[in-house]
């Protein structure tokens, strides 16, 4: 069996026959979760995001979490799916539920739904369950946040509290022209950069759509391009981390045979200086990862190769350029704009949710007392 069934809001094991809408489903392995396919993409498709995608999750699945940790929660049967959790259960000192491949990739994700009474009706069935549910890093303007705090309203305790917010270029025309938007003083090093580049050898950006026969080789240089940095130092890099690797290598396979996966490089000569691994979708432009060359450090391949890249979106006529990750002070030359994003941690009342709140609530009180000392 792929899912575990019990009803929303009816007795464990219970199942209302008279509305399929009514059905909790518990999915638990990658079959059971390959079969939510098409479902999953036409509640995705309201976001426009790649995370949300079945793409990202079946990739998560595959190659960050094993079958038992898989806890997808879905809120209707077949053919009519009205609300999905992509879930992952975890251990510790007390078990809870979190979002699938956060604690790995720590990229916006939500819950998808067809409207806001099919999410509180999930959430029901998630604060019926028991298990303490850490959501980290969701969309602060998401309506999970309002509907998880009104369905553990007098039922559990929610703690809520700011997570980095992601950096993002509104874009329009004038972007075509993007050393407009930045100081006199970033135009000016910008400039110096493109003259050293170009004494080093003949300077060009590549925005590539490889087709999935092409992505292998392109791809490994991607990879070998990021690790000769600090990231390939640290053993950060992708081509180090097992885990982190597979999941690039498996989702860009999917996105290469759906025509999204952009792989951008700013080539010196023959070389490869710097690189970015990007999504182009709902008319935007998403930056996964980006790395550079540290031998070509004097001439600032990262930002020669954002700023064509911006160019790039801006002339496909693409909405905006998302830069994910963390506002940092290198994002900041490009842009003010912010989306922020919410941590939101649930304890259903109960001896599993009051547990988990003590050890977190001892962990705090530990952290400050460490900070004081």
């Amino acid at each position: 069996m792929s899912a575990d069934r019990t009803a929303a809001l009816a007795p464990a094991g219970e199942i209302d026959s008279a509305s399929a809408d009514t059905v909790i489903r518990i999915i638990r392995t990658r079959d059971g979760l390959d079969e939510l396919a098409p479902e999953w993409d036409l509640l995705a498709a309201r976001s426009g995001e790649p995370m949300q995608e079945f793409s990202w999750a079946q990739a998560c699945a595959e190659t960050l979490a094993t079958d038992g940790a898989l806890h997808v929660v879905v809120r209707g049967e077949p053919r009519h799916i009205t609300a999905i959790a992509p879930l992952v259960r975890r251990g510790g000192k007390v078990e809870h539920l979190q979002l699938l491949g956060i604690n790995e990739l720590y990229e916006p994700m939500d819950f998808l739904f067809t409207e806001p009474s099919a999410l509180i009706r999930l959430m029901e069935a998630l604060v019926q369950s028991g298990k303490p549910l850490f959501l980290q890093h969701c969309p602060a303007d998401s309506p999970l946040v309002s509907a998880l705090r009104s369905s553990y309203r007098w039922r559990g305790v929610v703690i809520s509290g700011p997570t980095p917010s992601t950096p993002w270029i509104p874009l329009d025309g004038s972007w075509v022209h993007p050393e407009q938007h930045l100081s006199p003083s970033r135009r000016a090093s910008l400039r110096r950069a493109r003259r050293i580049a170009e004494r080093m050898g003949p300077l060009r950006c590549e925005v590539l759509t490889p087709r999935p026969g092409d992505l292998g080789p392109l791809l490994e240089e991607a990879f070998v391009v990021e690790a000769t940095g600090w990231k390939g130092r640290e053993g950060s890099a992708l081509s180090c981390d097992l885990q982190r690797g597979g999941f690039y290598r498996r989702y860009a396979a999917s996105a290469a045979r759906k025509g999204t996966l952009r792989l951008c490089f700013l080539r010196v000569g023959e070389r490869a200086a710097a690189m970015q691994i990007a999504i182009e979708q709902d008319r935007r432009f998403w930056l996964l990862k980006s790395g550079y060359d540290e031998s070509f450090a004097r001439c600032s391949p990262g930002a020669l190769l954002v700023l064509e890249t911006v160019r790039h979106a801006a002339a496909q006529g693409l909405r905006s350029y998302e830069f994910l990750g963390a506002v940092e002070p290198w994002t900041r030359v490009w842009t003010q704009h912010e989306r922020p994003h919410v941590s939101l941690r649930a304890y259903p009342a109960g001896v599993r949710g009051m547990a988990a709140l003590a050890v977190d609530v001892a962990g705090v009180v530990r952290r400050r007392l460490d900070r004081v000392r």
